[in-house]
């Protein structure tokens, strides 16, 4: 078994490290992950500047690269310049911080995810909602070995990854859902600098716009629950489809 792992939050992060430790019981593991913090890259690339790669370890049946880039340019480069042949299995996280709901659409660690899937490599994002530095990864690291057990057990449609968050504190249990529906509230904190130059903090805040449903991933995480969404790298609206061609343009 082969396994790819990143993250947006940077090799040195903790929640990398928990998960690098759950993946190496399933077999060798390469990490290529960004060189600092990439949060927020969603499926960014670096295209109007070089990208280095630092090899940091290497033992039997492990190792471990950064890169200047985003997340997806460290799945790109793993495939273009480390690995003989597809992984078995692509993993990015665990990102301190949730990435539930419409932040799939904004996450650096989903951005990999998503990368893996367009390669059709089975591949899942984790997420613990806790964003500090020091988080306790623990309590999430047997359910993370559960979901991978069943991921390569029984395989995931082509086009299709998994976005997978955890509550702070110990998981009550693992329930499949769809992704909540909401948006974030942009609010940006002005400032000046010494010369006199506006600038600006994004401060924005989240808005549940799913009106009670219990089915979503917000609703699962504030039960205690772990939230397991199914992720499509189609964005094609087919319900949509045929009655759009109905349209004259």
């Amino acid at each position: 078994m082969k396994i790819l792992i990143t993250n947006d939050d940077g090799i040195k992060a903790k929640g990398i490290a928990s998960l690098i430790e759950v993946a190496k019981h399933f077999g060798d593991v390469l990490v290529v992950a960004p060189n600092k913090a990439r949060s927020g890259m969603s499926s960014a690339i670096t295209v109007e500047e070089p990208i280095r790669l630092t090899k940091h370890e290497s033992s039997k049946g492990f190792e471990s690269y950064s890169c200047t880039g985003t997340p997806v340019d460290c799945v790109k480069l793993a495939f273009d310049k480390l690995l003989d042949s597809k992984p078995d299995l692509i993993l990015s996280g665990i990102n301190h911080g949730s990435n539930s709901s419409v932040s799939v659409h904004y996450s650096g660690t989903m951005g990999a995810v998503i990368e893996g899937c367009i390669h059709q490599v089975p591949s899942i994002g984790f997420s613990l909602c806790d964003y500090h530095p020091n988080a306790d990864f623990s309590p999430m690291l047997p359910f993370i070995k559960q979901i991978i057990e069943h991921t390569l057990s029984k395989g995931l449609p082509q086009g299709t990854c998994l976005n997978v968050n955890a509550p702070k504190g110990i998981p009550t249990g693992i329930e499949v859902c769809r992704q909540g529906h909401g948006r974030w509230i942009e609010e940006f904190d002005k400032r000046t600098d010494p010369h006199n130059r506006d600038y600006y903090w994004i401060t924005g805040y989240y808005k549940n716009m799913d009106n009670g449903s219990n089915d979503t991933d917000n609703h699962v995480l504030e039960t205690q629950k772990i939230s397991v969404v199914p992720i499509v790298v189609d964005l094609t609206n087919h319900a949509f489809l045929e009655e759009l061609k109905n349209w004259t343009f």
